[in-house]
Protein backbone atom coordinates (compact mmCIF):
# COMPACT_ATOMS: atom_id res chain seq x y z
CA UNK A 1 0.00 0.00 0.00
CA UNK A 2 1.38 3.36 -1.01
CA UNK A 3 0.51 6.83 0.09
CA UNK A 4 -1.09 7.55 -3.31
CA UNK A 5 -3.59 4.71 -2.80
CA UNK A 6 -5.32 6.83 -0.15
CA UNK A 7 -4.70 10.52 -0.85
CA UNK A 8 -5.02 12.97 2.02
CA UNK A 9 -7.34 15.96 1.68
CA UNK A 10 -5.85 18.83 3.68
CA UNK A 11 -7.68 21.72 5.33
CA UNK A 12 -5.67 24.64 6.72
CA UNK A 13 -7.37 27.25 8.86
CA UNK A 14 -7.06 29.09 12.20
CA UNK A 15 -3.43 28.04 12.73
CA UNK A 16 -4.23 24.36 12.34
CA UNK A 17 -4.27 21.76 9.64
CA UNK A 18 -6.50 18.73 9.28
CA UNK A 19 -5.96 15.82 6.91
CA UNK A 20 -8.80 13.50 5.92
CA UNK A 21 -8.77 10.10 4.21
CA UNK A 22 -12.16 9.65 2.53
CA UNK A 23 -11.09 6.51 0.65
CA UNK A 24 -9.73 4.89 3.84
CA UNK A 25 -12.90 4.50 5.86
CA UNK A 26 -13.59 8.22 6.09
CA UNK A 27 -10.78 8.46 8.63
CA UNK A 28 -8.51 11.27 9.78
CA UNK A 29 -4.85 11.32 8.77
CA UNK A 30 -3.75 14.14 11.09
CA UNK A 31 -4.91 17.05 13.21
CA UNK A 32 -2.05 19.44 13.89
CA UNK A 33 -1.33 22.79 15.45
CA UNK A 34 0.87 24.86 13.16
CA UNK A 35 3.87 26.44 14.90
CA UNK A 36 7.05 28.23 13.69
CA UNK A 37 9.13 25.22 14.74
CA UNK A 38 6.86 22.82 12.86
CA UNK A 39 3.44 21.19 13.27
CA UNK A 40 2.45 19.69 16.61
CA UNK A 41 0.34 16.53 16.41
CA UNK A 42 -2.80 16.71 18.55
CA UNK A 43 -3.88 13.26 17.37
CA UNK A 44 -1.33 10.59 16.51
CA UNK A 45 -0.70 10.97 12.76
CA UNK A 46 -1.17 8.33 10.07
CA UNK A 47 2.10 7.10 8.60
CA UNK A 48 0.94 7.69 5.02
CA UNK A 49 1.21 4.03 4.05
CA UNK A 50 -0.69 1.45 6.05
CA UNK A 51 -4.35 0.71 5.25
CA UNK A 52 -5.04 -0.39 8.85
CA UNK A 53 -7.63 2.02 10.25
CA UNK A 54 -6.16 1.45 13.72
CA UNK A 55 -3.08 3.30 12.49
CA UNK A 56 -4.91 6.45 11.45
CA UNK A 57 -5.38 9.50 13.66
CA UNK A 58 -9.09 8.90 14.19
CA UNK A 59 -12.18 7.38 12.61
CA UNK A 60 -15.93 7.50 13.12
CA UNK A 61 -17.87 4.56 14.57
CA UNK A 62 -21.23 4.17 12.85
CA UNK A 63 -23.91 2.68 13.00
CA UNK A 64 -22.69 1.36 16.36
CA UNK A 65 -19.53 1.65 18.46
CA UNK A 66 -17.40 -1.04 20.07
CA UNK A 67 -18.36 -4.72 20.18
CA UNK A 68 -21.55 -6.73 19.65
CA UNK A 69 -21.55 -10.25 21.12
CA UNK A 70 -23.86 -13.19 20.52
CA UNK A 71 -23.48 -13.30 16.76
CA UNK A 72 -25.84 -10.34 16.41
CA UNK A 73 -28.73 -8.74 18.25
CA UNK A 74 -32.46 -9.03 18.81
CA UNK A 75 -34.83 -6.16 18.04
CA UNK A 76 -38.62 -6.10 17.82
CA UNK A 77 -38.78 -9.88 17.84
CA UNK A 78 -36.27 -10.36 15.03
CA UNK A 79 -32.68 -11.58 15.32
CA UNK A 80 -30.17 -9.70 13.17
CA UNK A 81 -27.02 -11.71 12.51
CA UNK A 82 -23.66 -9.90 12.53
CA UNK A 83 -20.28 -11.22 11.46
CA UNK A 84 -16.83 -10.34 12.86
CA UNK A 85 -15.27 -7.58 10.77
CA UNK A 86 -11.66 -7.28 11.95
CA UNK A 87 -8.93 -9.91 11.91
CA UNK A 88 -8.30 -11.25 15.41
CA UNK A 89 -11.60 -9.92 16.78
CA UNK A 90 -14.25 -12.53 17.66
CA UNK A 91 -17.04 -9.93 17.50
CA UNK A 92 -18.11 -7.25 15.03
CA UNK A 93 -16.57 -4.00 16.20
CA UNK A 94 -16.99 -0.24 15.64
CA UNK A 95 -19.73 -0.46 13.02
CA UNK A 96 -19.13 -0.72 9.30
CA UNK A 97 -18.66 2.90 8.22
CA UNK A 98 -14.93 2.65 8.88
CA UNK A 99 -14.72 -0.22 6.38
CA UNK A 100 -16.11 1.72 3.41
CA UNK A 101 -14.98 4.68 1.27
CA UNK A 102 -16.68 8.03 1.82
CA UNK A 103 -17.38 10.98 -0.49
CA UNK A 104 -15.62 14.28 0.26
CA UNK A 105 -16.97 17.81 -0.14
CA UNK A 106 -15.97 21.28 1.08
CA UNK A 107 -18.97 23.54 1.72
CA UNK A 108 -16.87 26.34 3.25
CA UNK A 109 -13.26 27.46 3.50
CA UNK A 110 -13.00 26.22 7.09
CA UNK A 111 -15.01 23.00 6.66
CA UNK A 112 -14.68 19.52 5.17
CA UNK A 113 -17.53 17.01 4.96
CA UNK A 114 -17.47 13.27 4.29
CA UNK A 115 -20.65 11.36 3.39
CA UNK A 116 -21.44 7.65 3.22
CA UNK A 117 -24.59 5.88 2.04
CA UNK A 118 -24.50 2.26 3.20
CA UNK A 119 -26.95 -0.51 2.30
CA UNK A 120 -26.56 -3.81 4.16
CA UNK A 121 -22.76 -3.78 4.09
CA UNK A 122 -21.33 -7.30 4.54
CA UNK A 123 -24.79 -8.65 5.38
CA UNK A 124 -25.42 -6.16 8.20
CA UNK A 125 -29.05 -5.13 8.70
CA UNK A 126 -28.33 -1.40 8.48
CA UNK A 127 -29.32 0.93 5.65
CA UNK A 128 -28.21 4.46 6.53
CA UNK A 129 -26.63 7.71 5.48
CA UNK A 130 -23.78 9.04 7.63
CA UNK A 131 -22.25 12.51 7.45
CA UNK A 132 -19.04 13.63 9.14
CA UNK A 133 -18.45 17.36 9.41
CA UNK A 134 -15.11 18.87 10.44
CA UNK A 135 -14.79 22.63 10.98
CA UNK A 136 -11.58 24.31 12.07
CA UNK A 137 -12.31 27.26 14.34
CA UNK A 138 -10.16 29.62 16.36
CA UNK A 139 -8.60 27.44 19.05
CA UNK A 140 -9.83 24.06 17.90
CA UNK A 141 -11.98 21.71 15.89
CA UNK A 142 -15.74 21.19 15.76
CA UNK A 143 -16.57 17.60 14.85
CA UNK A 144 -19.99 16.17 14.06
CA UNK A 145 -21.05 12.62 13.16
CA UNK A 146 -24.66 12.24 12.04
CA UNK A 147 -26.58 9.13 10.98
CA UNK A 148 -29.97 8.88 9.25
CA UNK A 149 -31.86 5.59 9.04
CA UNK A 150 -32.82 4.65 5.48
CA UNK A 151 -34.38 1.27 6.23
CA UNK A 152 -38.06 0.42 6.50
CA UNK A 153 -38.03 -1.26 9.92
CA UNK A 154 -36.68 0.70 12.94
CA UNK A 155 -33.26 -0.32 14.27
CA UNK A 156 -31.06 0.65 17.26
CA UNK A 157 -28.10 2.90 16.47
CA UNK A 158 -24.99 4.13 18.24
CA UNK A 159 -22.20 6.55 17.32
CA UNK A 160 -18.67 7.28 18.44
CA UNK A 161 -15.31 8.69 17.44
CA UNK A 162 -11.99 6.91 17.90
CA UNK A 163 -9.13 9.44 18.18
CA UNK A 164 -5.61 8.37 19.15
CA UNK A 165 -3.73 10.86 21.30
CA UNK A 166 0.06 11.01 21.62
CA UNK A 167 1.24 10.31 25.16
CA UNK A 168 4.18 11.70 27.04
CA UNK A 169 5.33 10.36 30.44
CA UNK A 170 3.11 12.88 32.26
CA UNK A 171 0.00 12.82 30.04
CA UNK A 172 -3.26 12.71 32.02
CA UNK A 173 -6.92 12.10 31.13
CA UNK A 174 -9.54 13.96 33.18
CA UNK A 175 -13.31 13.65 32.84
CA UNK A 176 -16.34 13.62 35.15
CA UNK A 177 -17.67 10.04 35.21
CA UNK A 178 -19.97 8.15 37.56
CA UNK A 179 -19.14 4.49 36.95
CA UNK A 180 -17.35 1.90 34.90
CA UNK A 181 -18.11 -1.38 33.17
CA UNK A 182 -15.58 -4.02 34.21
CA UNK A 183 -14.75 -6.48 31.46
CA UNK A 184 -13.65 -10.05 31.02
CA UNK A 185 -10.82 -11.08 28.72
CA UNK A 186 -12.95 -10.50 25.59
CA UNK A 187 -13.24 -7.59 26.57
CA UNK A 188 -17.01 -7.59 27.10
CA UNK A 189 -18.70 -5.99 30.12
CA UNK A 190 -19.37 -8.35 33.01
CA UNK A 191 -20.15 -6.01 35.94
CA UNK A 192 -20.80 -2.34 36.57
CA UNK A 193 -19.08 -0.56 39.45
CA UNK A 194 -18.69 2.89 40.96
CA UNK A 195 -15.48 1.81 42.70
CA UNK A 196 -12.71 2.62 40.26
CA UNK A 197 -9.57 0.47 40.21
CA UNK A 198 -6.40 2.32 41.17
CA UNK A 199 -5.28 4.61 38.36
CA UNK A 200 -8.62 4.39 36.52
CA UNK A 201 -10.64 7.22 38.08
CA UNK A 202 -10.93 9.96 35.48
CA UNK A 203 -12.59 12.37 37.93
CA UNK A 204 -9.31 13.37 39.50
CA UNK A 205 -7.23 12.64 36.42
CA UNK A 206 -5.81 9.28 35.37
CA UNK A 207 -2.38 8.68 33.86
CA UNK A 208 -2.30 7.89 30.17
CA UNK A 209 0.45 5.36 30.89
CA UNK A 210 -0.06 2.20 32.90
CA UNK A 211 -1.72 -1.23 32.79
CA UNK A 212 -4.34 -1.95 30.16
CA UNK A 213 -7.66 -0.12 30.23
CA UNK A 214 -10.14 -1.05 27.49
CA UNK A 215 -13.36 -0.10 29.25
CA UNK A 216 -16.42 2.06 28.94
CA UNK A 217 -17.31 4.69 31.54
CA UNK A 218 -20.89 5.59 32.43
CA UNK A 219 -22.41 8.87 33.55
CA UNK A 220 -19.90 10.90 31.56
CA UNK A 221 -20.40 14.60 32.23
CA UNK A 222 -19.80 15.60 28.61
CA UNK A 223 -16.39 17.22 29.03
CA UNK A 224 -12.83 15.95 29.17
CA UNK A 225 -9.21 17.07 29.13
CA UNK A 226 -6.11 15.45 27.66
CA UNK A 227 -3.18 17.26 29.27
CA UNK A 228 0.49 17.21 28.25
CA UNK A 229 2.32 18.99 31.10
CA UNK A 230 5.66 18.76 29.28
CA UNK A 231 4.16 20.81 26.45
CA UNK A 232 2.15 23.16 28.66
CA UNK A 233 -0.86 22.25 26.56
CA UNK A 234 -4.17 20.43 26.74
CA UNK A 235 -6.96 19.45 24.38
CA UNK A 236 -10.43 19.60 25.87
CA UNK A 237 -13.64 18.01 24.64
CA UNK A 238 -17.05 19.55 25.13
CA UNK A 239 -20.52 18.36 24.10
CA UNK A 240 -22.68 21.32 23.02
CA UNK A 241 -25.84 19.17 22.97
CA UNK A 242 -25.17 17.58 26.37
CA UNK A 243 -28.29 18.64 28.26
CA UNK A 244 -30.62 18.45 25.27
CA UNK A 245 -29.35 14.97 24.50
CA UNK A 246 -30.12 13.45 27.92
CA UNK A 247 -27.23 14.61 30.11
CA UNK A 248 -25.02 12.14 31.98
CA UNK A 249 -27.57 9.31 31.67
CA UNK A 250 -27.11 9.28 27.89
CA UNK A 251 -23.38 9.98 27.62
CA UNK A 252 -20.55 7.49 27.77
CA UNK A 253 -16.85 7.47 27.04
CA UNK A 254 -14.22 4.79 26.57
CA UNK A 255 -10.53 4.75 27.41
CA UNK A 256 -8.14 2.45 25.61
CA UNK A 257 -4.80 2.58 27.40
CA UNK A 258 -2.45 -0.06 25.97
CA UNK A 259 0.49 -0.99 28.21
CA UNK A 260 2.96 -0.24 25.41
CA UNK A 261 3.21 2.27 22.61
CA UNK A 262 3.22 6.01 22.18
CA UNK A 263 -0.53 6.65 22.02
CA UNK A 264 -3.87 5.94 23.69
CA UNK A 265 -7.57 6.59 23.00
CA UNK A 266 -10.25 8.66 24.64
CA UNK A 267 -13.49 7.93 22.78
CA UNK A 268 -16.76 9.86 23.13
CA UNK A 269 -19.50 7.27 22.46
CA UNK A 270 -23.27 7.21 22.67
CA UNK A 271 -23.52 3.67 24.04
CA UNK A 272 -21.30 1.34 26.10
CA UNK A 273 -19.60 -1.80 24.86
CA UNK A 274 -22.13 -4.49 23.84
CA UNK A 275 -25.06 -2.25 24.73
CA UNK A 276 -27.20 -4.47 22.49
CA UNK A 277 -26.97 -7.19 25.17
CA UNK A 278 -26.97 -5.05 28.34
CA UNK A 279 -30.16 -4.52 30.39
CA UNK A 280 -32.20 -1.73 28.82
CA UNK A 281 -29.78 -1.38 25.87
CA UNK A 282 -28.25 1.78 27.41
CA UNK A 283 -27.58 4.66 25.05
CA UNK A 284 -28.85 3.01 21.88
CA UNK A 285 -31.23 5.17 19.83
CA UNK A 286 -33.98 3.39 17.91
CA UNK A 287 -34.44 5.22 14.61
CA UNK A 288 -37.42 4.83 12.30
CA UNK A 289 -37.40 5.57 8.56
CA UNK A 290 -35.79 8.95 7.92
CA UNK A 291 -35.01 9.62 11.59
CA UNK A 292 -31.53 10.75 12.57
CA UNK A 293 -29.31 11.70 15.46
CA UNK A 294 -25.82 13.10 15.83
CA UNK A 295 -22.75 13.24 18.04
CA UNK A 296 -21.27 16.74 18.31
CA UNK A 297 -17.88 17.41 19.90
CA UNK A 298 -16.01 20.67 20.35
CA UNK A 299 -12.28 19.96 20.64
CA UNK A 300 -10.33 22.93 21.98
CA UNK A 301 -6.60 23.60 22.32
CA UNK A 302 -5.76 25.39 25.56
CA UNK A 303 -2.64 26.38 27.50
CA UNK A 304 -2.05 24.31 30.62
CA UNK A 305 -1.51 26.27 33.80
CA UNK A 306 1.96 25.81 35.25
CA UNK A 307 2.11 23.70 38.38
CA UNK A 308 3.45 25.71 41.29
Amino acid sequence: MTASAHPVAWLRHAGQRLGLLPSLGGSVAAWQLERPQGPLDLWRPWDGKTADLYQTASFAMVPWSNRISGGGFQHAGQFHAMRPNRKGEPYPIHGDGWLQPWELSQPAADTLVMTLVSHGFDGNPYDYEAVQTFRLVDGGLDQRVQVRHLGVAPLPYGLGVHPWFPRTPQTRITAPVQGLWLCGDDPLPVAHTTDFPAGWDLNGGAPANGPLIDNGYTGWGGKASIAWPELGLQVTAGMPDFERDGGAAQHFCLVYRPPQGTSFCFEPITQPIDAFHLPGQPGLRVLGPGEQFSLNIQWRIEPLAAQG
